[in-house]
């Protein structure tokens, strides 16, 4: 009998991972023509944030590139995996977006969605979504009203 990774037990402590501040900063310079390049430079910077890497996802999102998206999501994706197992995070429990430092693996799963129905990958939409929402069933909705 296999377990559902997606299903979160009763009283499962809510996993808070560390703000970026430096990198919120950086990505705030990503402004006129020369969006791209700081986007690009704050990822070398900083390649462990998943905020990097998921505003980097939006943007190619925005250029309507979803192939490149899916790239820069997928490694967001994962990177903020890492960051959550590195908090205890044990593959399922809370991950509150009301949370600063959450909302960087939050958004590149909210980003990896939108990347994977842009290229047709409809079973990895709903497990994107069943993910998402079991880590913090509000955090699209914010993510959709521009909360950053």
């Amino acid at each position: 009998m296999s377990e559902n990774l997606l299903s979160v037990p009763l009283g499962a402590p809510e996993t808070l991972l560390d703000d970026e501040p430096e990198v919120r900063e950086a990505l705030a310079g990503a402004i006129g023509f020369e969006v791209d390049e700081v986007l690009e430079q704050t990822v070398g910077r900083f390649p462990a944030s998943s905020l990097a890497w998921a505003t980097l996802a939006d943007r190619a999102l925005a250029r309507r590139e979803p192939i490149q998206a899916y790239a820069y999501a997928r490694v967001g994706y994962h990177r903020g995996l890492d960051a959550l197992r590195k908090a205890g995070w044990r593959g399922q429990g809370p991950v509150p977006w009301s949370h600063e430092g959450n909302r960087g693996v939050l958004l590149a799963l909210y980003t990896l969605r939108r990347a994977a129905e842009g290229i047709g990958e409809s079973a990895e939409v709903v497990r994107l979504t069943e993910f998402l929402d079991g880590a913090d069933p509000s955090a699209a909705a914010a993510i959709e009203a521009g909360e950053r």
